[in-house]
């Protein structure tokens, strides 16, 4: 048997320290657990990260591809690599947005910088971004807008210290298993709260004090209830709002009434009042997908936001907590030059972009203007002819992006490279797919939600025919501007050097964070300015408040609610929402198996299918949106409100019937409501979606 060998887990944003082992011939991962001696989870482990981890279901890439006559097929590096090459020095010739490249939260902290020094730096284009915009832009914006810097203010030390623990538009018994212990633990002492707001039954709710189940795409209007009930009682810290923070008044003449705003969330005045009195008690407020995937996502991050500010719930044991989902997200946002440059620099900052094309090598006006339009916006780039190829790097669009069905058709007219572990459906319509290693194969580090650093590490071989990401990066990248990495294979903790020099002095400091430190120390939390540092709570030293804004104050916010981006009507008289289920995750590729070419299970109120009992046949129905048509198994549930059905996010088919529309501040997509109709089957009709052959009773919209 091989050496236990530490690592990270990359299934979600907790961080978890892990303890894998080789089998003993071959390549693969024989046994991971948990790993006792790490700082963040001390030995906790979820089966779901062990079980992905060790044993990933999905169909393994093996060698590049390229497609012929139609078909993909087997060949050579040299020969995939030539393709890549000749194809993107044809896009760029003509502009240097020519090659859009999509990103993700699932790459390493060097991988992830790597490409953005390619698509920044090599290509210079602005259509680069990942896919952990499709589920924090909402938040990041948020917590610039309200504090002038990225990233959650507590930190796991605080959840013990919470009394009330307010989870919104989350399930983080599902997607933060060891992260809910924690929060559950401390939940359960005596003088503690849980309280979910959430519009249906989760897993979260069935170990809640009280569940607050609003009306979908309701949220900004509840939390400005709760806000008006506290006005209304004069229980602000006035204290606090006076020292710290600007725009109160603005706030408050903007604030409906109590009544008003609870009637919109279908909530009772009592409801309000009660989550009201839950901020009295030291508080945390999480919150995930469910506020941020939305048009209104920025305003609602910054009113639960608001919700700290106004009652003091700021500093040790309380503050705003977004719940991050994929492993390396706040990696990503810190290292990649997505939306800002490596630790978290103005992306229109001069002297940043200067200091940032000097590490480079390359000129400072081939750096893009403005970070680009977002997922949504790429792939519209790509549809109206602005950008004539795309990269996707561990990700998987044409599932996990609204609106799938034009996705994937979008992707398939264009030139598309695909670099993944696993054959997914955008690899199903890509000219180029290139293999790369993956969990246990790769070595590096990432960033937790709590902004923690800590080492990835391979304790397996790879197979000759794959490689690892920051190779592949870097081979592309040398290849459309010679000389911007050394030859590969590349030296990972090199490349970390060069990007923790890049973040030093700003925000998100990790220039005091070495592969020496993590050796010792197993994780450091940022900034880290040098080796004796790491960050805590941040903006709170000692009581003494210091916000990275031009006043030095939190800002509050006056976002009042809007209405849905799709409202029901008289032809789609139902909201779809969509969320995660147990044992799976994203998009599925890891944790399916051969699932996707099963139906997806909707779970619906038992009033609702008999009012709609024609579109029924022998336990399923069609789910059809203005966009697209699902077959899908109905499982009545009701916990699941009359006039809205539920479907996971994990399956492939699920995200064609989503809505592209996007919060105007983080171009984040409306992914959690749209409105839907139920059809009854007919297998007359076949569909095909996302490169694979839907069940046979699967039907478009009467032909749209």
């Amino acid at each position: 048997m091989s050496e236990w060998t530490p690592t990270t887990c990359m299934r979600c944003a907790v961080g978890c320290g892990h303890l894998q082992q080789g089998v003993d011939s071959g390549y693969g991962l024989d046994t991971v657990r948990g790993d006792a001696t790490h700082p963040v989870n001390q030995g906790l482990a979820c089966q779901r990260g062990v079980d992905e981890t060790a044993d990933p279901n999905g169909e393994w890439l093996t060698r590049p591809l390229v497609r012929e006559g139609g078909e993909l097929v087997a060949t050579s590096w040299d020969t995939a690599l030539d393709v890549v090459a000749t194809r993107f020095h044809e896009a760029l010739a003509e502009t240097r947005d020519g090659v859009a490249v999509l990103g993700s939260g699932q790459q390493t902290n060097e991988a992830a910088y790597a490409l953005g020094k390619v698509a920044r730096g090599g290509f210079g284009t602005r259509y680069y971004d990942a896919n952990t915009t499709l589920c924090m832009a909402s938040a990041v914006t948020a917590y610039y807008q309200a504090f002038g810097s990225d990233a959650p203010p507590p930190t796991y030390d605080d959840i013990p210290q919470a009394q009330t623990h307010l989870v919104w538009g989350a399930n983080p018994a599902v997607a933060h298993p060891v992260m809910y212990r924690w929060i559950v633990d401390s939940a359960n002492d005596s003088d503690a709260e849980l309280i979910v707001v959430d519009p249906v039954e989760s897993e979260t709710v069935d170990d809640a004090d009280c569940h607050v189940q609003l009306d979908p795409g309701t949220d900004l209007a509840l939390a400005r209830a709760v806000l008006a009930a506290l006005v209304e009682r004069d229980a602000l810290d006035r204290a606090f709002v006076e020292a710290a923070t600007t725009g109160v008044d603005a706030l408050l003449a903007a604030l409906p009434s109590v009544a008003a705003a609870a009637d919109v969330a279908g909530v009772s005045r009592e409801t309000v009042e009660h989550v009201a009195d839950a901020f009295a008690a030291p508080t945390l407020v999480y919150w995930g997908m469910g506020v941020n995937q939305s048009v209104q996502g920025t305003a609602t991050a910054r009113a639960l936001i608001d919700l700290c500010l106004a009652t003091g719930n700021m500093g040790p044991g309380t503050g705003p907590f977004s719940l991050t989902g994929q492993a390396n997200s706040m990696g990503t946002r810190v290292c990649s030059s997505k939306g800002t440059w490596p630790g978290h620099r103005e992306f229109t900052d001069p002297e940043h972009r200067r200091t940032v094309a000097e590490t480079w090598g390359v000129p400072t006006e081939r750096l893009p203007d403005d970070p680009g339009p977002g997922p949504v916006g790429i792939v519209d780039a790509i549809a109206d002819g602005t950008v004539e190829a795309c990269w996707t790097v561990a990700t998987n669009p044409v599932a996990g992006m609204p609106d799938a069905d034009r996705v994937r058709e979008t992707l398939a007219d264009t030139f598309l490279v695909v670099q993944d572990t696993f054959r997914t459906e955008t690899a199903e319509v890509a000219d180029v797919v290139l293999p790369a290693a993956t969990w246990g194969e790769s070595a590096g580090t990432v960033m937790n939600m709590e902004r923690t650093v800590s080492r990835v590490r391979a304790a397996t071989d790879v197979p000759p025919k794959i490689r690892q990401d920051i190779d592949i990066v870097a081979t592309v990248g040398n290849r459309i501007e010679p000389g911007l990495f050394g030859r590969p294979p590349l030296d990972p903790e090199a490349v970390f050097d060069e990007l923790r020099g890049l973040t030093a002095g700003t925000a998100a400091d990790l220039s005091g964070i070495s592969y020496d430190r993590l050796e010792t120390e197993l994780a450091v939390r940022w900034p880290a300015p040098d080796e004796e540092s790491q960050g805590g709570y941040r903006y709170d030293d000692d009581g003494d408040w210091s916000f990275p804004t031009p006043s030095g104050r939190a800002r509050f916010s006056t976002g009042t609610h809007g209405g849905l981006a799709e409202p029901t009507d008289d032809a789609y008289p139902l909201t779809l929402t969509t969320a995660r289920q147990p044992d799976a995750y994203n998009t599925g590729v890891r944790s399916r198996g051969g699932e996707a070419g099963e139906y997806p299970v909707a779970r619906i109120h038992p009033e609702t299918t008999l009012d709609h009992i024609e579109a029924l046949d022998r336990g399923r129905t069609v789910v059809a949106s203005r966009r697209a048509a699902v077959t899908v198994q109905v499982q009545p549930d009701d916990g699941v409100p009359r006039g809205m059905l539920w479907l996971s996010i994990h399956h492939p088919a699920v995200n064609a019937l989503t809505l592209p529309a996007v919060d105007p501040e983080s171009a984040e997509p409306n992914v959690k409501q749209c409105a839907v109709a139920l059809r009854a089957p007919d297998p007359e009709n076949p569909l095909r979606y996302r490169g694979m052959t839907a069940p046979e009773d699967t039907v478009p919209v009467d032909g749209d």
